[in-house]
């Protein structure tokens, strides 16, 4: 199990992208964090979940 934003979630992806991309944000800008570290764009396909893992996803809004 890991939290995403908040809720817990049962994770069936091992890579952070791999989340992304079942959750429709691997294409948008977008932070996201583990356990409070910020994971460059370029370290999402290697990175691997762990249960218990903390992740926050923050998107981009446009607006004015």
């Amino acid at each position: 199990m890991i939290t995403i934003n908040g809720k817990e979630h049962h994770f069936t992806k091992t890579t952070l992208q791999e989340l992304l991309v079942e959750r429709n944000l691997a294409i948008e800008i977008c932070a996201v964090e583990v356990n409070t570290i910020l994971i460059p764009h370029k370290d999402r396909d290697e990175y691997k979940l762990q249960d218990g893992d903390k992740v926050e996803i923050v998107s981009l809004v446009g607006g004015g």
